[in-house]
């Protein structure tokens, strides 16, 4: 899995309620409207600044908070391409796997607002084409590269019948 998009930066802690508040995930269950919502108690404009596959960058703990799955699926629909961040909360990271966003742990200080990224998720590589920089990570398990090729976990049980184990998972 490959991407490449520009970065939009924001620090540590940032919690599911500002990723997408609370104020709209009980009003409606449309993501696409929920998506015009995301981070814009960070950056009320970030949702007009984002073009399809650009990239969320944050420091570490990011998606503390509820463990509603409404915040990944709200990133996913508002064409993000991935996550990256020093350290995710745990049912975060597990809900954007399920609902097929990608998320990367790494060391985001030499990432910065604007920066433009290429990353290999399944090879463990991000390239800083703005810095020229290359950053290695640990690769993704096969499973959750699965998952994420076939859309979450539950458009690959639907594709598989359940767990495709031919495919390491």
């Amino acid at each position: 899995m490959k991407y490449q998009g520009k970065c939009h930066k924001f620090g540590n802690d940032v919690n599911t309620d500002y990723i997408i508040s609370g104020k709209y995930k009980f009003k409606t269950l449309d993501m696409n409207e929920l998506a015009k919502h995301v981070m814009e108690d960070l950056d009320p404009d970030f949702y007009s600044k984002v073009t399809p596959g650009d990239f969320i960058v944050a420091g570490s703990n990011f998606g503390c908070g509820s463990s509603r799955e409404q915040a990944p699926l709200a990133i996913k629909h508002a064409n993000i391409g991935a996550v990256l961040a020093k350290s995710f909360a745990r049912i975060f990271y597990r809900n954007a796997i399920n609902t097929g966003l990608p998320v990367i742990e790494c060391d985001t200080d030499l990432i910065d607002a604007g920066d433009l990224l290429d990353i290999d998720l399944a090879g463990g590589v991000i390239i800083n084409k703005t810095k020229d920089i290359k950053i290695t990570v640990k690769p993704l398990p096969k499973v959750m590269i699965t998952i994420l090729n076939d859309g979450g976990l539950a458009p690959h049980f639907r594709k598989h019948g359940g767990f495709n184990f031919d495919q390491g998972v």
